[in-house]
């Protein structure tokens, strides 16, 4: 392999940093920022890294200034990006629920839909989402392009904004209230469409993204082991059917067998017990870096 064949991945610099660089550890790819380079340092001598807006990553990717790109829907939506989707990774910088730009309101304004925008003025950053959206909707407004505090404007320099958010609580501290949604967006892994048709190149992009989607995985799953006489398995597979699958083995001790199995996290809580009353003895519960299927 050639000490040439490099590829170009930028990931999102700002809010949503920390959550990428976090999952690209997950995934096997160490990445070291320092203050003092604009090239952070990566495991990976033919992985080059350039941390970019969020906003931009879409076209550089486009151009070819990068060849893959971790960034938001909605930034590919917004910049009309014509790129590769690779595909859809789940995750936001607080929770792990998909963001949503929306349509918000000071509480006592009569604004109560869209047709009510009518000759009103909208900030956001999303200018050409928003305006396309009040096209949709046949509905003549200005919008304005919010280079920040959008969400103080509501009460005093517009009439609405149009921002983005997960869970809804900075909109109800700031007295905001959602009209309606514009788009739903999640981070997507997107390749220059030149560089997805090249073979080392594609085949790279295509690693990344199995590891990554096998990082994420394994966020919602825990493996469990346990040690069960031979004569209780049966029973205990019939009536814990979240024990889908499992590895089952014959230890030294006659009569004996290990069980070993991948359980949704949220139900461990619950089934740990009823295990422990089915005669299971010696269980362990461990996390996981990645879940391949």
């Amino acid at each position: 392999m050639s000490h040439k064949e490099i590829l170009k991945l930028g990931l999102p610099k700002g809010s949503l940093q920390d959550a990428a660089l976090a999952k690209m550890a997950k995934a096997g790819f160490h990445i070291q920022v320092s203050s003092r380079s604009y090239v952070p340092y990566v495991d990976d001598e033919h992985l080059m890294i350039r941390l970019i807006r969020a906003q931009e990553i879409s076209r550089y990717v486009e151009h070819g200034y990068l060849d893959c790109g971790l960034t938001g829907h909605d930034w590919i939506v917004e910049n009309g990006s014509k790129v590769h989707e690779v595909g859809e990774f789940q995750f936001s910088k607080a929770t792990s629920q998909p963001a949503r730009w929306v349509l918000a309101v000071p509480e006592n304004s009569p604004i109560r839909s869209p047709k009510d925008l009518q000759g009103k003025r909208i900030a956001t950053e999303v200018v050409h989402l928003t305006k396309r959206y009040l096209r949709q909707h046949g509905v003549k407004a200005e919008v304005e392009f919010s280079w920040g505090a959008t969400e103080v404007k509501a009460h005093e320099l517009v009439d609405a904004i149009v921002e983005i958010t997960e869970t809804g609580s900075s909109l109800k501290a700031n007295n905001l209230r959602i009209v309606d949604t514009l788009l739903v967006s999640t981070p997507r892994l997107i390749a220059n469409r030149a560089a997805w048709k090249d073979d080392w190149k594609r085949h790279k992009i295509e690693i990344l993204a199995l590891l990554l989607r096998g990082a994420l995985e394994a966020e919602s799953k825990v493996g469990l082991k346990m040690n069960l006489q031979e004569k209780d398995l049966a029973p205990l597979l019939k009536t814990l059917p979240a024990l889908r699958n499992p590895t089952i083995s014959n230890l030294s001790q006659p009569g004996w067998v290990a069980v070993e199995t991948i359980i949704d996290q949220k139900v461990v809580r619950e089934l740990i017990p009823q295990l422990k009353a089915a005669g299971a003895e010696g269980i362990i519960e461990y996390p996981l870096n990645k879940v391949v299927y």
